[in-house]
């Protein structure tokens, strides 16, 4: 029941195609078709029709302006179960096009072009995939993407469902899903189509086109990501290495918010309930203004506060992505991951673990991550080697 267009250069057998598709569907599949043949291309100029195209009905266009108005006028009139349509080539007649596929009819049309990527750069004929229009992202929506502000993107479903690109005689190219390609394309990434071939016995064989390491639009010279990336980019990303895991403590914020922000943003955390057991604050700006005692708390404590704007789910993984950059090229990071690691060396194999030399600042938030684990921690040395040395409980 989908809607199929044929492409290919002229002469390469498009209304040949066509002419048995209308037999097939007429015949065997016993459906109501009518087909609009504009020039008399499919059935011919006498009075009876060519006999290619079966019990299929035909209706002359007078003129091939007229061509839409015969589309239209098929559907209202004659209640077919599927148009058969020759050269869509007018704006008009692509609009005319798409009345009919949303009045649940099935479309089987041509079209010139060598491949789905022509159509979507042909402003006359890009409504039949959909159409493409220019948007502009909003500044959080661009970062959240990781692309630049004006992008193009789909701008409806298409009239065709299916598209079939006819390569020879004995070869076509379909791609299954129009929309998901075309959505492909405009990321600047390129779905192979399914390669159908005739072999000289008369057999049926299926497979990829085999992909290219690296593709160039004509239009741009610009390098197109093959298949693989495509899957690379459509599978969800692993972040980096984050560093130990954070404990955040959400301060007038909606903790299911910001649950769900960290599924999004895969962020490696756990909520907790007191400030005591927190390595990271997060909080609303009017509180961070009015500054109660728990924030008060939290910077006799050296506790980091992140502050947002609202309290909305874009808002909070702006935050989270903040921390995670900082966590990544911060000294004090790499400070502390060095100290979680060396307490579960102590706390496993129950002996005396040295951290890197640090200046004192750095030097008390290692004493305090020790204390969260109730070890002993003691600084040794002079300044700047200075550093932390970590031993169990009860040790000397």
């Amino acid at each position: 029941e989908k809607s199929v267009l044929l492409l290919g250069r002229p002469g390469v057998g498009k209304t040949t195609m066509l002419r048995e598709v209308a037999r097939f569907l007429a015949d065997d599949q016993n459906k109501r078709v009518i087909v609009v043949d504009t020039s008399n291309e499919i059935a011919g100029d006498g009075d009876i029709p060519h006999p290619g195209i079966g019990s299929a009905r035909r209706m002359q266009v007078p003129s091939p302006e007229l061509q839409h108005a015969v589309m239209i006028e098929a559907v209202e009139n004659h209640m077919p179960e599927v148009i058969i349509i020759d050269e869509i080539g007018t704006d008009l007649e692509a609009a005319a096009a798409r009345t009919i596929a949303e009045r649940g009819v099935q479309l089987i049309a041509t079209a010139h072009g060598n491949t789905l990527e022509n159509l979507v750069m042909n402003p006359t004929l890009s409504d039949l995939v959909g159409g493409i229009e220019s948007v502009t992202l909003s500044d959080e929506e661009a970062r959240r993407r990781g692309t630049q502000k004006s992008i193009l993107e789909r701008r409806a479903p298409p009239t065709f469902d299916i598209l079939v690109e006819i390569q020879s005689y004995n070869q076509v190219a379909v791609h299954k899903s129009v929309s998901e390609t075309v959505d492909s394309i405009l990321r600047g990434y390129e779905v192979p189509p399914e390669i159908r071939e005739l072999d000289p016995e008369g057999e049926l064989t299926i497979a990829k086109e085999p992909t290219a390491k690296e593709r160039h639009r004509p239009e741009s010279g610009l390098p197109v990501a093959t298949e693989a990336d495509f899957a690379a980019a459509a599978s969800p990303r692993q972040p980096p290495d984050p560093g130990p895991e954070r404990r955040i403590y959400p301060f007038g914020v909606s903790r299911q918010r910001l649950q769900q922000a960290m599924r999004e943003t895969q962020f490696p955390g756990s909520l907790v309930d007191h400030l005591d057991d927190a390595d990271v604050v997060i909080t609303l700006r009017p509180y961070y203004r009015r500054k109660p005692q728990t924030l008060h708390d939290a910077e006799a404590r050296s506790i980091p506060i992140y502050v947002v704007k609202s309290n909305t789910v874009v808002q909070l993984e702006q935050v989270l992505i903040t921390m995670r950059s900082e966590r990544a090229n911060d000294p004090v990071t790499t400070a502390l991951k060095e100290a979680e690691d060396a307490i579960g060396q102590v706390l496993n194999k129950y002996n005396t673990a040295d951290l890197n030399p640090q200046n004192a600042y750095i030097r008390r938030l290692q004493h305090m991550t020790a204390q969260r684990y109730n070890l002993m921690s003691r600084s040794v040395g002079k300044d700047p080697n200075r550093f932390v040395r970590i031993t169990p409980s009860g040790a000397r």
